[in-house]
């Protein structure tokens, strides 16, 4: 659980970064670093010779937005910690994807192909079809509550966390992100099918 103090600190640090400070980088890439390379983890473990990458994948998406807070001319719009899980999240997740649609089986890329694919910006068109693709399987799942855990754990909410939200025990809430992974992979497995 993420503690009022901690929460205070974040927001603290949003602020310094915003006013283009870079002493906010390490104590956020210390907070969020692990849970980034956990999420760009997912989508490579399964590509021979780029598992390796998740940390790279993460730091990259890490920087990058930390450029973007800090362009005068096109700043994102940040005022929280959700907001900053968000844009991390969705940065390190698209920068993944991105890696699995250009990977060819069979072909381990050479350095200079892997940074090339690390540094690129997702399209909007990329960007659009990812946030298509999260609403789809957000819709696929019936049941309001589960809608909203699957929110809450994309926000980057423990278990524990969504438990006292709702006021239940930790077991509920594993039992129910099991649930959604289920109906999540059965939607995925439709969609390879069409």
């Amino acid at each position: 659980m993420v503690s009022s103090k901690l929460s205070h600190s974040i927001t603290l640090l949003i602020r310094t970064l915003k006013k283009g400070h870079q002493s906010a980088y390490g104590p956020l890439l210390e907070v969020y670093f692990e849970r980034l390379v956990q999420l760009a983890r997912k989508r490579l473990q399964n590509l021979p010779g780029m598992a390796g990458y998740d940390e790279d994948v993460a730091l990259r998406s890490f920087f990058s937005m930390c450029r973007r807070v800090q362009d005068t001319e096109r700043p994102l719009e940040l005022d929280s910690r959700d907001d900053l899980w968000r844009m991390l999240a969705t940065r390190t997740i698209s920068r993944a994807i991105d890696l699995v649609r250009r990977h060819k089986p069979g072909e381990v890329p050479g350095e200079f192909e892997m940074e090339q694919l690390l540094t690129r910006e997702p399209t909007p068109e990329e960007a659009a079809e990812m946030a298509d693709e999260c609403r789809i399987l957000l819709e696929s799942l019936d049941e309001p509550e589960l809608r909203q855990i699957a929110i809450w754990r994309v926000e980057g909410f423990t278990n524990e966390e969504i438990a006292l939200k709702l006021d239940c025990v930790p077991r509920t809430i594993e039992r129910k992100v099991g649930r959604i992974r289920a109906l999540w992979k059965e939607k995925m497995a439709e969609g390879e099918e069409t």
